[in-house]
């Protein structure tokens, strides 16, 4: 295989015709890890003649997960498109991983193809990331194929899967094809479409093509009108006929499915063992006649609001969904053409990046097997290797269009960890390396944090960022590890302090000097400066001069308040006394995190006509801050996170206690088809390993998403332990 794969990567550019748009078949392959959608990609290929011997997982020679991490783990780690030529059309497919942790690829996918065919495991049934996956595809409004796999493994139960389906999305799925068994007995199928039935020999690939067998005739009827039903309420000349006459063509029908899956109304509903290549022809039959066009389907969004539609004479415009680095090669950059028609050669303008690109060539592709093409219209998905300066989510222009394109909204991360490298002469490759991956899959954040000071990986779960560590350890020779990362607490305060600071040094010639009397108290929006202040019985009128509202960088604003009078400081030193001020900020009296939401007012001091500087002041502010600061009933403020979880009900309450031991407060719980979604409000101190408790406690049966929600006080208990850390901390230092 390995030497087929070479034959083919190296040696095999097969010049493809050129395709029309309404040709074009673009399809996302999603379902659950397990389902047999590698198994599937392999089998479509070997239908088609682009390989000659199916690989296996196994065997770690698929075309599909051809990196090396994805042999080494033995599971889909990246989308991987492929696409054939088939009964006239060119279909472009996109094999997604269907673990949750690489739910990015999903994402990309789904967005630039035009349907999404979705396996489920007849032996687990739908399981939670089928859920999480559909939920894209409701929210996009894809048409959507429904396949359920593995039906020759012993555990296959066809009636319950299909049950759960119905459960879930309700009349919308209608059953194309029934098996008449499964697990080892799975040897036939009912077509209810074609009326016919599909019959496989032990050890045979190619079926019988029979009539339906008596047997199976009663129920066939029922599931053909139950089609015949569903396709002809997509179309008001369809239902005419169908009242008039009682029955549809077969081409009708399948007319019908196409706008019952474009409306987002049907789901058509196939099986077939990918594996044993059972019923696989037929699905790809199928997806050839019934899948949409894009030109069948609503045009795609500018950042303009505008719709551009898919057509093959208007400017050509391509953006760029995905790049990967591969061995002896480079970059791929993968691209839809979003309108226009693209050509070998053409010069293109990179509107994100202000750069010129010409594409020597472009290619059609199945995972390394690359087609040569001399054009690509409208609608297409294709590579080019080598460009210059393109990145993910690029939009390139030709003359005449001025599109740029920002659709892609990937989900917010749900794991960090900071990192670093074991040797530290290795940290700028390493960071070379993490920018460079970061251009492959979006989903990966890196962050280098000044307030932290730590490089801080976020991703989508543990298996994510366990992918980042394999490739920057067996790749580029790295050596790396994982550590807890901090987190960014924020200190404020909670009532009005006074604080006055003396700076005096003399040595010799010059000295300093600088005197800073001010007062400090929380500040929220909008608030107003009292006249007057009362401190330990003294009295402290504020003449309000002149207020400056900072926004700060990590969030909450300083307001700096002037109210000197008598000229008891030159106005020249308030710049230095705001700097200091600002310098404290960014390393807080009690922890050393950011302060926010503090209001500061200067009132008073004392300077000298020789020795007063601004160094002088900058001291005396930053001194008399952190006095008054620590005065002020000092607090630290924690990061919390909405955290949304999806669990099936017997491992609710588990869930939902684990949580608790998490100081998480409870928001809330509905019930959504099938599963149950808690809401919760959790201190991202809690989260560090939560998506590897979750998947213990239930199984992997769950998932959760979770946002920045906003910065709340600390229990007292926690603040007290912080202190004692940060304390010991300053000690060490």
């Amino acid at each position: 295989m390995l030497i087929n794969l070479a034959y083919y990567f190296f040696k095999y550019f097969l010049i493809m015709k050129v395709y029309k748009t309404n040709e074009i078949k673009n399809i996302a392959v999603i379902g659950n890890a397990g389902s047999g959608k590698t198994t599937l990609a392999e089998a479509m290929l070997y239908e088609c003649g682009l390989i000659k011997r199916r690989g296996t997982i196994d065997g770690k020679n698929t075309v599909s997960d051809y990196f090396p991490v994805e042999k080494d783990y033995g599971y889909s780690v990246f989308s991987t498109l492929f696409s054939y030529e088939w009964k006239e059309k060119l279909m472009n497919f996109i094999d997604c991983p269907g673990s949750d942790d690489f739910v990015g690829g999903v994402v990309s996918a789904l967005n630039v193809t035009d349907m999404a065919l979705m396996l489920i495991d007849a032996a687990n049934g739908v399981g939670v990331g089928t859920i999480n996956q559909f939920r894209y595809v409701d929210e996009m409004k894809k048409p959507l194929v429904l396949l359920i796999n593995r039906m020759d493994h012993e555990k296959a139960d066809y009636e319950n899967t299909l049950a759960s389906l119905k459960e879930l999305y309700g009349s919308k799925v209608v059953p194309v094809q029934y098996p008449t068994g499964s697990g080892t007995a799975f040897d036939g199928i009912v077509d209810v479409l074609k009326q016919k039935y599909y019959h496989w020999k032990p050890g045979s690939t190619a079926p019988d093509v029979l009539e339906i067998p008596q047997s199976e005739q009663e129920r066939a009827g029922e599931y053909y009108q139950a089609l015949l039903e569903a396709a002809a309420e997509n179309d008001e000349g369809l239902m005419e006929k169908y009242f008039d006459q009682g029955s549809l063509t077969e081409e009708e029908m399948r007319d019908g499915i196409q706008k019952g899956m474009i409306s987002h109304t049907l789901f058509p509903l196939f099986c077939a063992s990918a594996e044993k290549n059972m019923a696989v022809h037929r699905i790809m039959n199928f997806l050839s006649m019934v899948a949409p066009s894009p030109t069948d389907v609503a045009a795609p969004i500018n950042n303009e609001g505008k719709e551009v539609k898919a057509d093959a004479s208007a400017p050509t415009s391509l953006f760029f969904f995905k790049t990967t680095v591969e061995p002896h090669i480079g970059e791929v950059s993968y691209f839809k053409v979003m309108s226009g028609t693209v050509r070998e050669g053409d010069d293109l303008a990179n509107m994100n990046r202000g750069s010129k690109e010409r594409l020597a060539q472009i290619y059609t592709v199945a995972g390394q097997i690359r087609n040569k093409v001399e054009e690509l219209q409208a609608g297409s998905i294709g590579a080019a290797v080598k460009l210059k300066d393109v990145r993910t989510g690029n939009t390139l222009n030709a003359k005449g269009a001025d599109y740029l394109f920002d659709f892609i909204k990937y989900p917010e991360p749900r794991y960090r960890r900071a990192i670093k490298a074991v040797n530290e002469s290795n940290s700028e490759k390493m960071s070379e390396a993490l920018t460079r991956m970061k251009a492959e899959d979006p989903t990966w954040i890196v962050e280098v944090s000044k307030e932290l000071k730590q490089t801080i990986v976020s991703g989508q779960g543990e298996f994510h960022l366990r992918t980042l560590k394999w490739r920057l350890e067996n790749n580029d020779k790295i050596e790396i590890e994982f550590m807890e990362p901090k987190i960014p607490y924020r200190e404020t305060i909670t009532k009005q302090a006074r604080a006055d600071y003396r700076h005096k040094k003399q040595s010799g010639g010059a000295g300093q000097f600088g005197e800073v009397h001010l007062i400090i108290e929380p500040y929220t929006e909008g608030m107003p400066v009292q006249e007057t202040y009362r401190f330990n019985g003294q009295e402290f009128k504020i003449q309000n001069r002149d207020t400056q509202v900072i926004d700060l960088d990590w969030g909450g604003k300083l307001v700096f308040v002037n109210s000197i009078v008598g000229g008891a400081i030159d106005a020249r030193f308030l710049p230095a006394i705001l700097k200091g001020i600002m310098g404290r900020m960014e390393q807080g009296p009690l922890t050393g995190s950011y302060a926010r939401d503090v209001r500061v007012i200067v009132y008073d001091g004392k300077m000298h006509p020789v020795d007063s500087n601004e160094i002088s002041f900058m001291l005396a502010g930053r001194n008399a801050f952190s006095t008054a600061f620590k005065n002020a009933g000092p607090k630290i403020l924690e990061p919390v996170y909405d955290v949304v979880v999806s669990v099936p009900g017997d491992y609710m309450g588990d869930v939902m206690s684990d949580l608790q031991g998490r100081r998480a407060i409870i928001m809330g719980m509905e019930s959504e088809k099938g599963f149950e979604k808690l809401k919760a409000k959790v201190p991202l101190k809690e989260m560090g390993s939560y998506s590897t408790s979750l998947s213990s406690i239930t199984g992997g049966r769950a998932s959760f998403s979770m946002k920045f929600s906003s910065y709340e006080l600390v229990p007292a208990d926690v603040q007290e332990k912080l202190l004692k850390a940060y304390e010991e901390q300053e000690k060490e230092d």
